[in-house]
This record gives structure tokens, sequence and C-alpha cells, in this order.
């Protein structure tokens, strides 16, 4: 069999631990075999980026600007343990962060749906799909223990010196205070990642803030996403059969519970890291997401949406058998060769993307599967696979295919 053409290369970003040895086993096995693989390949592993004073993660994010489709392996982000163990120079910052500040970029995170892997929720039948606002709010925050009695107000001073102030709170004893802030051209470009992605996907589109109480922090993300649909994007939506609407978070929540899914939930930062948490572990496993990074501008960047499963690498250092899911950085793979195919014309490489998902799928439904799964899976003695066999059992399952 002939290998499938590529003609323009995916940005590979290879990465630690884990995730980094069931990389290598994904390409021998499941990718090479099968395309001619055409790759930009940036080693974002700790060590390299350590090396390059974490050049290396700034240049593989403009070369997704470049080639606009990007698969990454799991990072570490290291802490003081870390700094130790790898002999850093510095903590540097999370390869995710560092990325998604220069691609302006939008999370979309949803579960890879399979039968024996129930949801907690019944009433869920699709997946849904979370959208995280990547910018702001209590990540950028600036907080103040407060001592004693006293005033703290918030001060605006413009660039010609005329202020503006707001009361924060009079404290009659000691206290805590935070400031957050958000940006106008950072909430425009989640609101038009949010926008495209529900028509490249053809599902609703639900946003959620407490603007009743927030009258202005987020109500000016209401209004914003409000404004820029109604101008840009209402049309598109009805001719394809999709709608938007805006609700408060409780509401979302409520309604989410009582759902069947197939949607997707837009979120500020703080309530998107909080809500994706809930639907993976809802849906059954971490090592059962999808992440893809959009862009406004047309850039995306695939990843598994856990991280580099160190506990397992430990084990696999010492040559102990591992039972590793790989699932979800299969799905990064297919997300990006799948919409490589998309850019390129190539109708090839999205039908092997979609036949590699569904093998992926089968492959579990049919009993054979990962230690993780078996122990919540409703399969009745289910066949527990290490992370190599796993990943020769849905080869198997892909050449019948």
């Amino acid at each position: 069999m002939s290998k499938i053409q590529m003609t323009t290369p995916l940005v590979e970003m290879d990465g630690d631990e884990m995730t980094r040895i069931l990389w290598q086993m994904i390409k021998d096995e499941l990718l090479l075999p099968f395309i001619d693989l055409k790759t930009e390949y940036y080693d974002l592993g700790l060590e390299h980026r350590n090396e390059t004073d974490d050049k290396v993660t700034v240049e593989s994010a403009e070369a997704t600007k470049k080639y606009g489709v990007a698969v990454k392996c799991a990072t570490i982000t290291p802490n003081a343990a870390r700094m130790t163990e790898y002999n850093l120079k510095e903590m540097w910052k999370s390869p995710n962060g560092t990325i998604r500040a220069i691609l302006d970029g939008t999370v979309f995170r949803a579960p890879i749906v399979v039968k024996g892997i129930d949801p907690n929720v019944k009433s869920w039948k699709k997946p849904i799909t979370i959208a995280r606002h990547a910018y702001g709010d209590v990540y950028k925050n600036t907080e103040m223990v407060i001592p004693a009695a006293g005033k703290v107000e918030l001060v605006y001073t413009s660039e010609d010196g005329k202020e503006e102030r707001a009361l924060v709170h009079t404290f009659n004893g000691p206290g805590v205070v935070q400031g957050q802030h958000n940006l106008n051209d950072s909430i425009e470009s989640f609101a038009h990642s949010c926008f495209k992605y529900a028509l490249d996907t053809k599902q609703d589109l639900w946003f959620a803030t407490k603007d009743t109480i927030s009258k202005k922090y987020d109500h000016t993300f209401k209004d914003v996403f409000q404004e820029i649909f109604d101008k840009e994007y209402k049309a598109a939506f009805d001719a394809a059969g999709i709608e938007y609407f805006y609700t408060l978070i409780d509401d979302a929540v409520a309604r989410v519970m009582k759902s069947e899914g197939g949607f997707i939930w837009a979120c500020k930062n703080y309530d998107g890291d909080v809500m994706s948490d809930m639907i993976s572990s809802a849906f059954g496993s971490l090592a059962m997401m999808t992440s893809v990074l959009v862009s406004p501008a047309g850039y995306y960047e695939y990843e598994a949406a856990h991280g580099t499963v160190q506990r397992h690498y430990y084990k696999h250092l010492k040559g102990e058998e591992t039972s590793t899911n790989s699932v979800a950085t299969i799905f990064a793979w297919t997300g990006a060769l799948r919409k490589r195919g998309e850019l390129d014309n190539i109708p090839e490489l999205c039908i092997f993307a979609d036949k590699l998902e569904k093998a992926c799928i089968k492959t579990i439904e049919d009993g054979k599967m990962t230690k993780d799964l078996a122990l919540i899976t409703s399969i009745e003695k289910p066949t527990v696979l290490n992370s190599r066999d796993f990943i020769i059992e849905i080869r198997k399952t892909l050449e019948a295919m």
C-alpha cells in the first residue's frame, strides 16, 4: 500500500516523560507505516528548553503561525522540585501559556465518547466541549493582604495624568484584596475563535458569565460576544442551523446537567479551568479528552488534555511495565492530520485520521484497553494491555479496517 502524501508539514512539538515515550511509539506504529509524514520538529522537552533558554518554545509557536497547524506532546511546567531534578537555569514558564499568548488562542476541550465508559451524568449522550478563554482574570491577578483598618481603592491614571478612582472596600480590620484585569482585544479574539469553531464543528455555542453581579467586568464579555455575533456570524449560524445564546453561569450549570450534550460551552478563564476538569471527570478520564488551541487568525495547535504521566515514566526508567493510556495523544495527531488534510485538500489524510480514531474506539469497545479504563469500564472481563501492546492492538484494528 502506497503511503499518503503530505504537501505542507505539521509543526511537531515533542514533550516530556511518559508522553514522550508514547509519542515515538505512536509515530512508529500508527503514522509512519501509512503516511509520508512531513513535520517541522521542535524539541520542547524540558532539558532542551533549558539549553535554549526557552527560545525553542517561541520558535515552535512562530512556526505554527507559518504553517497553520501544530501537534504538541505534553510538557513539564517546572516547579521547585523540577528545578533541582533537571538542574534548570530558571523556573521556565508553562510552554502552553507561552504558545497561547503568541497564537492568541482559545482552548477547546472535549471528551472522547466510548461505549462501555459511561458518563456519570446519565442524560449525557454526546460530548460537551469546553471553550476556555486563556487570558487574564485570576491568573493575572494582583493580591494584597490588608493588615488593619483602612481604605482600598482602584485607581486608573490615564496617559495624560488624569485619575479615576473607585472604592473597593473600607476595612474595619485585617482582610485580603485582589485585583483582576482583561483586555478587549483578547475578549474579541476569544469570541471570534468560539464562533469560528462552532461553525467548523456545526455545534450550538453557549456562553455564560455572571453579568448580573459583575455589571462591568463580566458584562463587557457578554456585550463583546453579542456585538460580534450580530455583526459577523448570525447569518452563518442561521445557514448552518446552529444557535448562539448567552446565559448566566449558574443557569448554564443547571442546563448542562440536564442536557444530552453535543454543544460548545464557552467560559471565562477560571470557569473554563474548573468546568473542563468537571466534564472530563464526569465523562470518565482526562486521558480521554481532546484539546485544541484555535486562533482567530486561523492557527491550530492540537494536544492531549493531560500531563506527562510522571509516575509511569519513573516506572519505565526502572524497566517496569506500564499501562499508559495513549488515546488523547493519538487524537492530538489525528486532529492535526485532519486539519492539515482539510487545509491542503488531501481527503486521504482526513479519511486516515477518521479511521485511526475509529480504530482507537473500536479497540476499547472490543474490550482491549489500558488499566485506567479497565478500572471504570462496564465491559465485562476487559483485557488489560501494557502501553506498547495497546498501541499495537490499535494498529491491528486499523489494518483490519
